[in-house]
């Protein structure tokens, strides 16, 4: 709290005025980055372990899950890396984080990356149309002749109007380029026109990753290998089957007459820009944490295989959808709005926290990862059970936001909002025609003339009686923000925005009474 209503302080408030005259001059105007105070994640999340590694270790034997392999990463840092269960059932070699699991459709954002990463060196466009790179797809027929063309953009966002085609096209994983070409070639039924709305393809990705081989120049394969999980660090992730060290290999298994039986493990194809990456836990954190980076928006130089704006464009949804009877942790209805970005999901629930997610499935495997960019904090599982999800994500949630009580970033106040605020409590003060013309904008009394807001505002004190101290700004950006001033009966909430100007003017400013209770 800030005592206010003195003039020790209305002399402070003057003499800032021209500093950040000084300041709004720069080419480059101050900016406040959202920032953890009392940082505690790490000791927090550590407390519940043994509460984590009970939770995986029942469900995997309540769904009949050979093994789990998971962790949770606090920016770079894997600071939860644990397993539960068995690799292979046969020799009953146990699952640990540095076994690699097949993570399917959770390869899809690593081939949408490559693409944002061969846009971003100017080799291709987003809104290019696909058969500029496959001629096979300008033979495709539409379903209206006023559709328009499938873009690149169309296939990263799964908006090319494909139907849906799991798990049909999980079956397609090893099957060639040419088999890809034949398929598009042939003619493709759609389910929609393009760009009309969100319908989940492995074809379009399929047709994603042929792109990214002809723009390069060498297989999509190599291309991500090189050009992203080798500058990450993911030395021990791999494409074919063959490839993987023979004991670190999960084995697939499904769960069919009260036994474990096993799934073919398929090669890697065609379809592999879809689902085939094969990876480990200590590797992919990696790839989280790389996510992660892009928060918040800052200064000085990015570092990875893309810009941390094209990470944040990655993470962008696209045709959003409500989902009205979703939960909470809590069990309680709480809707979320979600959206597809550019190989990942995008999440909102009613409660305002937002994540982004991506799960995979394949004959044999499970996977998903989640992160939470407001908290810098992901969460990754593989498990080696057909199309299971590999762990209670709500319990775990719960155990995160809950039980170890973490917590996210905040916004600090930008130079001119505080400054608007000391100027605006120093106008409640005494009317300063002066002040007034230096910080109110041009529109202020256009719609209310000056005589009324000023008898609105005196009726509101008068209802607050004494004002002893003022609340903290708090903002929602860095020219928009509220607090309060604290009265003998009741506070008085006063909500302001500034104008765009170089020198950013008081534009809007609602005042309220609100009662003690």
């Amino acid at each position: 709290m800030n005592k206010v209503i003195s003039f020790t302080f209305s002399l402070l408030i003057f003499s800032s005025i021209s500093s950040f005259t000084d300041v709004a001059a720069q080419t480059k105007q101050p900016y406040q980055q959202p920032v953890f105070k009392n940082d505690q994640r790490t000791k927090k999340i550590k407390t519940i372990l043994p509460q984590l590694e009970k939770l995986m270790s029942d469900y995997a034997a309540e769904n009949h899950i050979p093994g789990i392999a998971y962790g949770i990463v606090v920016d770079n840092d894997l600071v939860v890396a644990s397993a539960t269960g068995v690799l292979d059932v046969t020799s009953q070699a146990p699952a640990t984080t540095i076994s690699d699991f097949r993570i399917a459709s959770m390869t899809k954002s690593f081939t949408a990356m490559a693409i944002v990463q061969l846009r971003d060196q100017g080799k291709l466009n987003l809104y290019d149309p696909v058969a500029k790179y496959i001629p096979e797809a300008s033979k495709l027929t539409l379903l209206t002749e006023d559709a328009s063309e499938i873009t690149i953009e169309n296939l990263l966002t799964m908006t090319a109007g494909f139907p849906e085609d799991n798990p049909w096209g999980d079956r397609q994983l090893e099957e060639s380029d040419q088999m890809l070409l034949d398929l598009i070639n042939g003619g493709l039924y759609f389910s929609n026109i393009p760009s009309y709305g969100y319908e989940y393809s492995n074809t379009g990705f399929a047709m994603l990753g042929n792109i990214v081989s002809k723009v390069s120049g060498m297989p999509f394969q190599e291309y991500i290998t090189t050009n992203i999980l080798l500058p990450l660090g993911m030395n021990h992730t791999y494409w074919e089957i063959d490839e993987v060290p023979k004991d670190k290999l999960a084995i697939g298994y499904r769960w069919e007459d009260e036994q474990w039986k096993l799934e073919p493990m398929l090669h890697d194809g065609s379809y592999g820009a879809m689902g085939g990456l094969i990876t480990t836990i200590e590797d992919f954190s990696k790839y989280v944490s790389f996510h992660l980076s892009a928060w918040p928006p800052r200064d000085g130089a990015s570092e990875g295989p893309v810009k941390r704006s094209s990470l944040r464009e990655m993470q962008s949804p696209q045709y959003p959808r409500l989902y009205p009877n979703s939960t909470n942790y809590n069990q309680e209805k709480c809707p979320v709005m979600s959206g597809y970005g550019f190989g990942l999901g995008i999440y909102q629930n009613c409660e305002g926290l937002k994540w982004v997610s991506h799960g995979g499935a394949l004959p044999g495997f499970g996977s998903n990862y989640v992160f939470y960019p407001e908290y810098g904090v992901g969460l990754m599982a593989f498990c080696n059970l057909t199309y299971t999800t590999p762990w209670p994500l709500k319990e775990i949630e719960q155990l995160l936001f809950e039980t170890a009580g973490i917590e996210a970033r905040q916004l600090p106040a930008s130079e001119i909002l505080e400054l608007r605020k000391s100027q605006i409590i120093q106008l409640f003060q005494s009317e300063n025609p002066q002040l007034e013309n230096e910080i109110l904008a041009e529109n202020f009394y256009m719609d209310q003339s000056r005589e009324n807001r000023v008898q609105g505002f005196k009726e509101i004190f008068a209802k607050a009686g004494e004002i002893t101290e003022s609340t903290d700004l708090i903002p929602e950006n860095q020219l928009r923000g509220s607090f309060k001033l604290i009265g003998e009966n009741g506070d008085v909430l006063i909500f302001f925005t500034l104008t765009p100007e170089q020198d950013p003017k008081i534009q809007q400013l609602e005042v309220s009474f609100e009662e003690k209770k």
